[in-house]
C-alpha cells in the first residue's frame, strides 16, 4: 500500500473539509500525488466499464481495453463465454494482442512465439522439448485472467481486486436508472461500430462532473448552439427535471423533461413502434411513465462511467428530433490527462433508418468533433491548467449550489431526488464517495 507522505496527508485533511463544506480545493483535478492515490484506492478497487457484449458477439470476436495502464484482451471464447485476460505473455511479457478488435482462436506472441488459445490456456510451444525438457506445465502458464468480470445487461465491467464485492452491489439503485436505457427493448442494445477515442489535457473527475450533475454549464457553455437553434430556446433547458444521487455510492442521474410550452415528442422521441414495445418491456409501470416524459437522460457511475442520451436533431435537413445514446469513458491517463471512450448505441430492433438517423446525430453533437463535445472539452482543458497553477490550486470551488433545496418525496425512482437540475447534490455525493474511498 501506498505510503502517504506528511504533505499527502495534509492535503487529505484539507480535502475532507472542503467536502464537508462543499467548498473545494481546486487543486483535486491537477495534482501528480493526489492521482498516484487514486490509481490504488480508486481504480484498483472499483468496477470500471470495458465494454458491451454486443461489441464481442461471435466466438473469437475481442477488443482491447483498459483498466489504469493495465491492457486487457475481452474475447468470447469458443465455449461461447465472454472473459477478460491482461494482454502480457507469461514468458517474457510481451502484448499478445496485436490489434484493437478483432477476431481470433488464438493469440501468438511475436516475440518467441508462446500461443494461447482465446480461452487463455497456453497451447504452443515452440521447440517445447529441446528448449524446455519435459519441465514445463503449459496448464499453469495461461494468460492472466481479470481478478473479476461481471455483466449487467449486456454492459461488461471489470474489477482489479479479487475480493471486491459483487457488481450488482456496487451498483445499488442506480440499477433502476440504467434499465430506462438496457430495457426500453426486449432485444437490448447493439454497439453502432468501435469507441471514438481522444486524449485530452484534463482530469477525469471534471470530466464526469459534466455529465453527472451540471447542467447548469449550458447556460453559457452551449449558447451558441441555443441561438443556432440547434438546442431548445429556453437557456435553462437542462434545468427541467429531476437529479437523483445514491447515498453512499457516488452515482448520480439527470432525468429531464421538456422546457414548459416546449414542442417536443414524448419518450425522448422514439418511433411508435419502439415505444410500445418499451411499455411492455420495462420492468415497472413507474419507469415506464417517467421514460414517457423523458427528454434527456445522463446517468454516471462511480469511478469514470457515464452514459447520456439525449434528443437532437441529426441534420439540419431533418425535420423532427431523434434521440442519440453515446456511453463513455473517462481514462486516466496522468494528472491532467485523460482519453475518452466514447460509444455510439442503439436498440437491436430500432428500425434500420432510425439507426442511421441516431447514428447522425450522435456523430454531431457528442463524437470526437461533435459541436457539444468541442465546447466542453475547450472548458474541461482549461480548469486543468488553472487547477495546476501555483496560485489556481489555492483557490477554493464553490460546491453549494441548490443547498437550499429539499428532496422531493413523490420521486417513483430509486434514490435520492431533488426536483431541479441546477443544484450540486450529485457532485457532492460523489466526492463523499470519493474520499471515502481515499481514505480507506
Amino acid at each position: 500500500m501506498l505510503r502517504l507522505s506528511d504533505r499527502v496527508k495534509a492535503k487529505l485533511e484539507e480535502l475532507a473539509r472542503g467536502v464537508e463544506e462543499g467548498l473545494l480545493p481546486a487543486w483535486i483535478f491537477n495534482d501528480p500525488d493526489l492521482f498516484e492515490l487514486e490509481k490504488e484506492r480508486i481504480f484498483s478497487r472499483s468496477w470500471v466499464y470495458l465494454a458491451h457484449e454486443s461489441e464481442v458477439p461471435k466466438p473469437g470476436d475481442y477488443v482491447l481495453r483498459y483498466i489504469l495502464n493495465n491492457p486487457y484482451i475481452v474475447v468470447r471464447g469458443e465455449d461461447g463465454e465472454v472473459r477478460a485476460f491482461l494482454d502480457m505473455c507469461r514468458h517474457r511479457g510481451m502484448r499478445v494482442c496485436r490489434a484493437e478488435a478483432g477476431n481470433a482462436s488464438h493469440f501468438r506472441c511475436p516475440f518467441h512465439g508462446w500461443t494461447y488459445r482465446n480461452d487463455g490456456a497456453l497451447v504452443g510451444v515452440p521447440a517445447e522439448r529441446e528448449a524446455f525438457g519435459g519441465d514445463l506445465r503449459k496448464e499453469e502458464w495461461g494468460l492472466i485472467p481479470l481478478p473479476r468480470l461481471e455483466a449487467f445487461d449486456g454492459l461488461l465491467f471489470g474489477n482489479l481486486d479479487p475480493e471486491a464485492s459483487p457488481l450488482e452491489e456496487w451498483l445499488g439503485g442506480i440499477r433502476w436508472y440504467l434499465e430506462l436505457i438496457t430495457k426500453r427493448s426486449p432485444e437490448g442494445l447493439e454497439v453502432l461500430g468501435p469507441p471514438q477515442r481522444w486524449v485530452v489535457p484534463t482530469d477525469w473527475k471534471l470530466a464526469l462532473e459534466t455529465f453527472l450533475s451540471d447542467s447548469y454549464h449550458t447556460l453559457m457553455t452551449h449558447r451558441s448552439l441555443i441561438e443556432l437553434g440547434i438546442a431548445p430556446k429556453d437557456a435553462k433547458y437542462a434545468m427541467y427535471g429531476e437529479q437523483i444521487h445514491i447515498p453512499g455510492k457516488g452515482h448520480g442521474a439527470m432525468v429531464v423533461g421538456a422546457p414548459p410550452g416546449a414542442q417536443l415528442p414524448p419518450f425522448w422521441g422514439y418511433p411508435e413502434e419502439m415505444m410500445e414495445r418499451a411499455r411492455t418491456s420495462y420492468p415497472t409501470k413507474e419507469q415506464w411513465e417517467v421514460a414517457r416524459e423523458t427528454r434527456i437522460l445522463l446517468i454516471t457511475l462511480f469511478p469514470n462511467f457515464s452514459i447520456h442520451n439525449p434528443i437532437r436533431r441529426p441534420d439540419h435537413t431533418y425535420p423532427r428530433p431523434v434521440p442519440m445514446l453515446t456511453f463513455r469513458v473517462w481514462h486516466p491517463l496522468g494528472p491532467g490527462r485523460i482519453e475518452i471512450f466514447s460509444w455510439g448505441l442503439v436498440e437491436k430492433d430500432a428500425p434500420d433508418w432510425f439507426k442511421e438517423k441516431a447514428r447522425h446525430s450522435y456523430l454531431r453533437f457528442f463524437g470526437s468533433s461533435g459541436t457539444f463535445e468541442q465546447d466542453d472539452t475547450e472548458i474541461w482543458s482549461h480548469v486543468a491548467q488553472n487547477a495546476a497553477s501555483t496560485q489556481g490550486g489555492q483557490v477554493r470551488l464553490y460546491y453549494r449550489m441548490g443547498l437550499h433545496l429539499a428532496p422531493d418525496p413523490n420521486w417513483p425512482g430509486s434514490g435520492v431526488a431533488y426536483g431541479l437540475n441546477f443544484t450540486d447534490a450529485n457532485l457532492r455525493n460523489f466526492h463523499r464517495r470519493y474520499l471515502d474511498m481515499l481514505l480507506a
